[in-house]
């Protein structure tokens, strides 16, 4: 068998097509939200918004009695977006961070969404929901996912430029009464809706993985935002393709081998990366002092 048969036979059926549409579409939507997430120093307000997504999927678990898709999006939705919204409301009446409201909402997501499902479901519907199964894809769940896809670049391209100035410069956005706050729920919202389409396919714990491996790597190789923007998509489509075939070969589940593939990216750029790893810092240290 020669190489291109290789990369082409697994796709003779039809289920792994499904899944790699499925990740591909998540990797051109999720990818740059990741990368405004790294960019605004909210890295892990991501994971914890991507938590925070099971409880609403549980219960909308608990109301059908299945894994009801409109009702388990709807509920993660839902979810997702309270929690934000709530850890943003008691930042402003406490003295905590917002991160840390983050983190406790967080905590305390997951382990009620664990809860929910160990109490009214089976062993496998809470593994299906922690991580997912992109091999069981469907033309409800696909369309669902290119939907988010579409939405999230479009509404990008549209909130890009007060996104940015909301990142660099909030207080300047303030003065000027740029609705700063707008901008900063819009994307929330963005996020949330990533994870949502994401969790259907890689479950919640996974999915925040394509959104933010691809971006955080991408912060290694590139610094204009438009560079971080397309290496991060392209990391996030090559390694969900590898991911994909090396999982149909090697007999793993299709969702961890993505996100190892995206993590071994990430490894070879701590070394390689040109905007910062460690040989190239090296390299330039190395020729400053001679």
């Amino acid at each position: 068998m020669n190489l291109i048969e290789l990369i082409t036979d697994p796709f003779a059926d039809s289920f792994m097509r499904y899944a790699l549409a499925s990740v591909l579409f998540l990797a051109v939507g999720a990818a740059p939200v990741g990368v405004f997430l790294v960019m605004r120093r909210m890295s892990l307000i991501g994971d914890a918004l991507g938590h925070a997504v099971l409880p609403g999927a549980a219960a909308g678990y608990m109301l059908t009695g299945t894994l009801s898709l409109p009702a388990m999006s709807i509920g993660g939705f839902a979810a997702g977006i309270a929690m934000a919204l709530l850890a943003g409301l008691v930042s402003r009446l406490t003295n905590l961070k917002e991160d840390a409201n983050f983190a406790a909402f967080y905590l305390a997501s997951l382990a009620l969404g664990v809860v929910l499902v160990s109490s009214h479901g089976s062993n496998v519907d809470l593994l299906h929901l922690l991580f997912g199964s992109v091999l069981a894809v469907d033309d409800a769940s696909l369309l669902l996912v290119w939907c988010v896809s579409a939405v999230s670049v479009l509404t990008l391209a549209v909130i890009y430029r007060p996104l940015m100035l909301e990142s660099v410069d909030p207080l300047f956005l303030r003065a000027v009464n740029g609705k700063g706050g707008l901008w900063h729920v819009l994307f929330l919202m963005l996020v949330v809706l990533n994870l949502v389409a994401g969790f259907q396919a890689m479950g919640t714990l996974m999915s925040v993985g394509l959104m933010m491996l691809p971006a955080i790597t991408a912060r290694l190789w590139a610094r204009s935002m438009g560079g971080l923007i397309g290496l991060a998509v392209l990391f996030a489509l090559l390694c969900s393709f590898c991911g994909l075939l090396f999982s149909y070969y090697v007999d793993i589940p299709s969702g961890p081998a993505i996100i190892l593939w995206l993590g071994g990216l990430y490894a070879v750029s701590l070394f390689a990366g040109r905007e910062g790893g460690m040989l190239p810092k090296w390299w330039r240290g190395r020729h400053k002092t001679v």
